[in-house]
């Protein structure tokens, strides 16, 4: 799962490298429109539903994998 996770920020925000840093903070691309896209494209990847309050906490790599193994996703 952390693999295609790294493999939807890289494509989403068009980055040539991306590794397990990739926050809000240090991405230019992940901004309001940039986010909505992320969670689209989770959504779809995982099968999964977000919440807009997960939604409003996913800011980091970390933040994301957290909140899709609390899913049940592996």
């Amino acid at each position: 799962m952390e693999t295609k996770v790294l493999d939807v920020l890289k494509d989403i925000f068009e980055l040539d490298i991306v590794d397990e840093s990739c926050s809000r903070a240090n991405c230019a691309a992940w901004d309001s429109m940039g986010q909505l896209n992320l969670v689209a494209e989770l959504e779809e990847i995982f099968d999964v539903s977000l919440e807009p309050e997960e939604i409003g906490s996913m800011k980091s790599y970390d933040d994301i994998v957290r909140i899709l193994k609390s899913k049940g996703v592996k």
